[in-house]
């Protein structure tokens, strides 16, 4: 994984098939999708259970570039080698999911794996200028965590600007989680915003034996991102 600013759509995959996953990552990747965005929920940090370790392991031969772990799970310290020997590139802890995030961080670049740290929309910055130097991705949620096709939350937007100017020139992406758009990809771009994670934008009127329909979507959310 080298580090660019350029604009990164990684859908997520809580959209897509759950009977069909092998073929819907390898779909969404054929058709231009640059990172796989796995969204993993434990029905007790947040109101939804999604899947674990031995789905990301089952799904990763499948998947030629980034697999993106979110893990939206507390505790995380117990879970995080098992996710990294499932083969995620990327994994994401929230800075509300415990009391020792720092910690968490460390443990997953112990790992050899990139660090993401995520932040709830009712959680602000106070925090982030302490860990920055451990992480690699911050993600900005922009719904709250826990189901998808929810609506954008603007106010979120002042949070990516402030956090933009707060990186600086360390290689930190800025990830957007929820209700990515075309409508809104533009303004979490032009926020400063490098990786946006679209579910229901990228998968809906699409299927694995459709698949032209999540290029053209992917198309859409890219092209409105870079114009901004």
């Amino acid at each position: 994984m080298s580090f660019s600013r350029s604009i990164k759509i990684a859908p997520s995959i809580l959209s897509a098939d759950f009977a069909n996953f092998g073929a819907e990552c390898r779909a969404i990747e054929a058709q231009g999708a640059d990172w796989v965005h796995v969204d993993v929920m434990d029905g007790h940090f947040v109101p939804n259970i999604t899947f674990g370790p031995a789905t990301c392991a089952a799904i990763r031969p499948h998947i030629k570039g980034v697999m993106d772990v979110h893990l939206m799970i507390a505790p995380v310290d117990p879970y995080i080698d098992a996710f990294a020997k499932a083969g995620a590139d990327v994994i994401t802890a929230h800075l509300e999911s415990g009391a020792h995030i720092h910690r968490t961080l460390q443990a997953i670049r112990a790992t050899g794996k990139k660090a993401g740290l995520a932040i709830n929309p009712g959680t602000g910055l106070d925090a982030v200028p302490h860990l920055l130097d451990l992480c690699d991705l911050v993600c900005v949620m922009t719904v709250n965590p826990g189901f998808g096709g929810q609506k954008f939350i603007a106010s979120t937007l002042d949070k990516i600007r402030a956090l933009r100017a707060m990186i600086g020139d360390r290689p930190v992406h800025i990830e957007v989680d929820g209700g990515v758009t075309v409508e809104t990809a533009p303004l979490v771009a032009a926020a400063g915003a490098d990786v946006l994670v679209a579910g229901s934008a990228v998968f809906n009127g699409g299927s694995v034996d459709n698949p032209s329909v999540y290029g053209a979507n992917i198309a859409r959310i890219r092209a409105a991102a870079e114009a901004a």
